[in-house]
């Protein structure tokens, strides 16, 4: 049984840093790529940032320039840097794992961002 532990949420000050990690439990073989989603309160589940196994990344326009993702894929790790934070980042982040045979997520960790 595959299980995806996120750790980093918390709260922050706006203009503050936060660094999310998400690991698997077991090693996932035939990886295609891993990301993180966002969800705000009465909103529905959102791409911020994914990346290929073979590190190809991809970014939703609010996480361009401030959010940096990365892989390592031998042990199924996936880290979100996230830098410049603003109040409206303030969301429940999930990781998501895909591989060819199906899709994995975490079980969340909120990030706030508020003085």
């Amino acid at each position: 049984q595959v299980q995806l532990v996120e750790s980093g949420g918390g709260l922050v000050q706006p203009g503050g840093s936060l660094r999310l990690s998400c690991a698997a439990s077991v090693r996932i073989f035939s990886l295609r790529r891993m990301g993180w989603y966002c969800q705000a309160p009465g909103k529905q589940r959102e791409l911020v940032a994914d990346i290929t196994a073979s590190g190809s990344t991809n970014y939703a326009d609010s996480a361009k320039g401030r959010f940096t993702i990365s892989i390592v894929s031998a042990n199924t790790t996936v880290y979100l840097q996230m830098n410049s934070l603003k109040p409206e980042d303030t969301a429940v982040y999930y990781c998501k794992v895909t591989s060819s045979l199906r899709d994995y997520w975490g079980q969340g960790t909120q990030v706030t961002v508020s003085s």
